[in-house]
């Protein structure tokens, strides 16, 4: 087959290579940045688009904060009392140099302690201050998937599943500190495959705070960019928790309190329990155990272990897909981590409403490149999400007391996640298969149509064009 502007025939479909070309502009062409990225100007018609995700985005977050003042009802539920009240006293521990000990509510690794000092850098009450932090931040992560949307190969469809995602969560999302471990998580896989320690970083400093931004380095890339990625990460989670460590006393007392958690009343392992309580069939207790609603009594240990279990498999499917991937694009390393994270999810003894929006936040990362085997479960994840308010807060009530209606609509919310969670794993997997050659046949110089202005290419140097950063001077794949 040639490579330099030849066209070939696919003996088997009748396919003329040059049909389907993607011209690369020249350097210096209008939509070239210095480094060679594709980037649009502002009155071309990705402009406009532009300029609609920011009206989306601004009209959708007016509409958040009007449900978080109590100005729009969805529920009689408050959802700012995890704010106002548990951060809250959490901020005023944490200020005298110490974790919070006696409180078995704090679930969290050494890092969220800054996320929780963070509002006090403000000058309003802490309540507002964590509202303005959400907002920026907010404002912030979809700033990087717009960016994303304009270079060459990549779609704005990730920064409109972030404007629809993130008001389907309802005000729950700026009421938990989730949307910013979400933002760095969103911001280190971004960059990871352009700037691979800097990348590595962010999702390690992601992992000190919420553990699961780590799952994201599942997919980089063989060589060079794993070395990189995954010695940062190591690098700075460990640097950071031991200054974290040695500064305050109690940085990692949460583990011991995670050991003993129940069944959380929202988590895949609850259902078989509330199915048997409607029928009659299971008398434990539903009570607030370290720090959420939990199934306490018979079978929950037993399903403890089974979702332990659950978590291992899944986790040992990632690392043999790893080993028998042999094909790596752009979008393998986004897909890679969302199937982690919902493997993490699914398989979790605790589903939270703010799970979902770092589910948003890594689907919307999937979907800024066209080539992404993640379309469908994009979708899924959408309906879930709009599931996830209805159980929490609207029908939260018939979810603890186990009653029909929550019951449904948390089966639905469940399945729906276990059903992406499968289907992205399954497209993850098809996806990074060995593709056999196609056979071509070259034409004659005399029935080759004239060749266009540019450079005409394959379609699949379109991932080699992204990742040029990729090859070092000796043309040797990093």
């Amino acid at each position: 087959m040639r490579t330099d502007g030849g066209s070939g025939v696919d003996l088997r479909g009748a396919h003329v290579e040059r049909g389907s070309a993607v011209e690369l502009a020249p350097a210096g062409s209008p939509g070239m940045s210095a480094g060679g990225a594709d980037r649009t100007p502002a009155s071309s018609p990705a402009g406009g688009a532009l300029w609609g995700l920011a009206g989306g985005w601004l009209a959708t977050r007016v509409l958040i904060m009007l449900m978080v003042l109590g100005l729009v009802s969805v529920s009689g539920a408050d959802v700012t009392a995890d704010v106002s009240v548990i951060y809250h006293g959490w901020y005023q521990v944490l200020q005298t140099g110490t974790f919070p000990l006696d409180d078995v509510t704090w679930q969290y690794p050494p890092g969220a302690a800054l996320v929780i000092l963070l509002p006090g850098l403000l000058p309003w009450s802490y309540l507002v201050s964590f509202w303005v932090i959400c907002g920026l931040v907010d404002a912030f992560t979809m700033g990087l998937l717009m960016r994303a949307g304009t270079r060459r190969g990549r779609s704005f469809t990730g920064a409109w599943v972030w404007v629809a995602g993130v008001p389907l969560l309802g005000p729950t999302v700026y009421c938990r500190y989730d949307i910013v471990v979400t933002a760095v998580a969103v911001g280190g896989l971004l960059v990871v495959l352009r700037r691979p320690a800097l990348g590595g970083a962010l999702l390690g400093l992601g992992g000190l705070v919420k553990v699961w931004p780590v799952l994201a380095l599942i997919g980089t890339p063989k060589g060079r960019r794993t070395k990189r990625s995954w010695t940062a990460a190591v690098a700075s989670l460990s640097a950071l928790g031991f200054l974290l460590a040695a500064g305050m006393n109690g940085a990692f007392e949460f583990l011991k309190f995670q050991r003993d958690r129940g069944i959380e009343v929202e988590s895949l392992g609850a259902l078989p329990l509330h199915f048997a309580r409607l029928a009659g069939g299971w008398h434990g207790e539903v009570k607030m155990n370290y720090g959420s609603v939990e199934m306490l009594g018979p079978w929950v240990t037993v399903i403890s272990k089974v979702s332990v279990g659950a978590s291992v498999a899944g986790f040992a499917w990632l690392l043999f897909w790893r080993l028998r991937a042999k094909r790596w694009q752009t979008a393998t390393t986004f897909d890679a981590a969302l199937a982690a994270l919902l493997i993490f999810t699914v398989t979790s003894r605790v589903i939270s409403p703010q799970y979902l929006v770092w589910v948003v936040g890594l689907t919307a990362v999937c979907l800024t490149v066209r080539g992404t085997s993640q379309r469908p479960v994009a979708l899924l994840v959408l309906a879930a999400t709009l599931f996830t308010t209805l159980e929490f807060p609207v029908l939260f009530s018939q979810v603890v007391n186990s009653q029909v209606w929550g019951v449904v609509v948390l089966t639905v919310r469940n399945l729906l996640l276990l059903a992406a969670a499968i289907l992205s794993c399954v497209r993850l997997w098809r996806s990074t298969r060995v593709v056999e050659p196609v056979r071509t046949l070259v034409l004659s110089p005399a029935l080759e149509a004239p060749v266009p202005a540019g450079y005409p290419v394959r379609p699949g140097i379109a991932y080699e064009h992204d990742l040029l950063d990729g090859i070092d001077s000796a043309g040797v794949r990093q």
